[in-house]
């Protein structure tokens, strides 16, 4: 008789669906789960905090369209793995987390980190499931992955019982299924796409917008075309960028606010109209705006705004028949349009307001002139993590992608604390390819906080990631030593320090070095310049850079100055 174990079950089951990563921290009940995930021949990354793990999980499903998993103990353990959940929904990316439980014979007996795991798990994914047998492993785990990356992707949850874990079954009884195959194309009904090709040739000023949807499809070259036949203007949203490079002529990112105020015909090409596109409402739109949404969700159509004509159906299927219809047509939007005009008007105007607070030489430095310098030396072909409040926001304007799927960041969930999970993920599988990309990850000082620790992770693996901390000493905004000095005689802390600051001039970089990588301390350009190339040289160990800027430094007047988070 030939017995396995569950977590051989698990393990054989994962890798039979082509499962090739597994993130987590181990303990009881799910050490031995590790083990035989690595004796499968999947690559286990362990992690300081699950939190950190589910989100490195969920960009493995991002980056590559087939989801790892995020393994984790129970009760606590399953607890903070809930915020990657939630993220991985919200962006809608496909991960499976696998969380060990109580002995099945100690349910309601109030046994170690006994929690309601399953029932829990189902307001953070597509798909929550405990097998009811190890018989039905593998049958579960094929449902999971499917869920996860069918219709629109998400994360899926398994619970393990602990005493399913080294329980044996014969081979022979056990029901193996299949790897299930990529989910299925389809394309939008004929009669909308002739709609929205009526609607774009009668457009004044049309706006194709690319969302973070049309580089999960690998869309980039369907959507190239379309933007090259028919000469229409482009703006990414922010994980958007590189589907088409931000450099493109047609891209009218510097002119964002602009051209979704005043465009008669918006292309919605993966993304949705919440938040990141004020929704579509007026005043960020016009409130006579036609939508053309294409989006493989149906309950996404019309969402805030009714559709004038809805494609549901894959991105990549549904811009190839636009294509078929708009060269069949030989129609072009004309380069010489007023509409045209006024957007290069504007993009001049807040390029050279941009240039103007980049080449300020004062120290300490702001934020324009820090990420001027940085995206001087950053190579086109590195993938950019960025999170944080302004870091993000200006770092998104300043620093460019060239290629899709090259930027990461706290994306549709506002997420804080991803960056260094994701950086993790993205550098495991640049060095699995054996790539010279380099994973770059700016950070506000904030935001590094919620996942410093995972630079003994990226030490431990030796990946060579990048940390630029962009430190003004506060959420938002910060005081310089003098001032912290000064409120720290005037009492305690705790009723005079403002909620958003933090302790100025920290030394962030001294983490990165307590567990053998690079830090520099950095005050001016030249420092800078000299710590980003020296790190860029170095491909064996990751690199912390402390950028100390100006704390008061912030973003440069907005056009609609009462929205404080506008250009996301």
């Amino acid at each position: 008789m030939d017995e396995v174990t569950g977590a051989q079950l698990i393990a054989e089951a994962l890798k039979a669906q082509n499962v090739e990563y597994m993130f987590g921290i181990v303990g009881v009940p799910i050490i031995e789960v590790a083990m035989a995930a690595q004796a499968a021949g999947i690559k286990y990354v362990g992690m300081r905090n699950e939190q950190a793990a589910c989100y490195a999980a969920s960009t493995i499903g991002y980056l590559t369209g087939r989801p790892a998993v995020c393994l984790v103990v129970s009760g606590p353990g399953l607890i903070h793995a809930l915020g990657g959940m939630a993220n991985a929904n919200m962006n809608c990316w496909p991960v499976i987390v696998i969380g060990g439980s109580s002995d099945r014979n100690q349910e309601t007996t109030g046994a170690f980190q006994e929690f309601p795991q399953v029932e829990a798990c189902r307001l953070y994914s597509k798909f929550s499931a405990r097998p009811s047998s190890l018989q039905m492993i593998p049958a579960v785990i094929e449902k999971a992955v499917r869920s996860s990356i069918y219709g629109r992707p998400g994360a899926c949850y398994v619970d393990i019982a602990g005493d399913m874990v080294n329980a044996k079954i014969d081979r022979a009884s056990v029901r193996f299924v299949s790897c299930c195959p990529a989910a299925p194309v389809s394309q939008a009904d004929s009669r909308e796409v002739t709609k929205a090709v009526k609607l774009l040739k009668t457009a004044r000023r049309p706006l194709i917008i690319i969302g973070k949807g049309a580089a999960y499809a690998r869309a980039e070259r369907e959507v190239r075309e379309l933007v090259e036949v028919t000469g229409l203007p482009f703006l990414p949203t922010p994980m958007g960028k590189g589907v088409l490079p931000d450099d493109h002529p047609n891209c009218v990112a510097a002119a964002r606010s602009r051209a979704l105020l005043q465009a008669d015909v918006v292309v919605l090409l993966g993304a949705r109209l919440n938040w990141i596109l004020h929704f579509g409402f007026s005043p960020r739109f016009s409130p006579h705006v036609k939508v053309i949404q294409v989006d493989l969700c149906a309950e996404e159509l019309s969402n805030n705004v009714r559709a004038a004509s809805a494609l549901m159906g894959d991105i990549r299927a549904v811009v190839s028949q636009l294509l078929e219809s708009l060269k069949s047509e030989s129609w072009r939007f004309p380069s010489d349009a007023e509409w045209w005009a006024t957007l290069k008007e504007k993009m001049v105007a807040n390029a050279h307001m941009s240039k103007t607070l980049a080449l300020h030489s004062t120290v300490p430095m702001n934020y324009y002139t820090a990420f001027h310098h940085i995206s001087e030396l950053l190579p086109k072909d590195c993938i950019i993590v960025s999170e944080g409040a302004n870091t993000m926001d200006i770092g998104r304007t300043m620093l460019l992608n060239y290629l899709p799927r090259h930027r990461l960041d706290a994306g549709t969930f506002g997420t804080m604390g991803v960056g260094p999970g994701f950086a993790i993920a993205a550098a495991v599988l640049e060095q699995a390819q054996q790539s010279s990309q380099r994973v770059v990850c700016v950070e506000g000082d904030s935001a590094f906080g919620f996942s410093g620790m995972e630079v003994e992770t990226m030490c431990r693996y030796k990946l060579p990631i990048i940390i630029i901390v962009i430190n003004n000493n506060g959420i938002y905004s910060g005081v310089d030593p003098d001032t912290w000095r000064e409120m720290e005689k005037m009492g305690d802390m705790t009723t005079i320090a403002p909620p958003v600051t933090l302790l100025p001039e920290a030394r962030y970089e001294q983490v990165m070095t307590a567990f053998g990588g690079c830090g520099y301390l950095v005050r001016t350009v030249e420092e800078l310049r000299s710590a980003l190339q020296e790190s860029l040289k170095n491909a064996q160990m990751p690199s912390l850079l402390n950028v100390l800027i100006d704390p008061a430094s912030d973003r440069k007047q907005q056009e609609f100055p009462w929205l404080t988070r506008s250009n996301l």
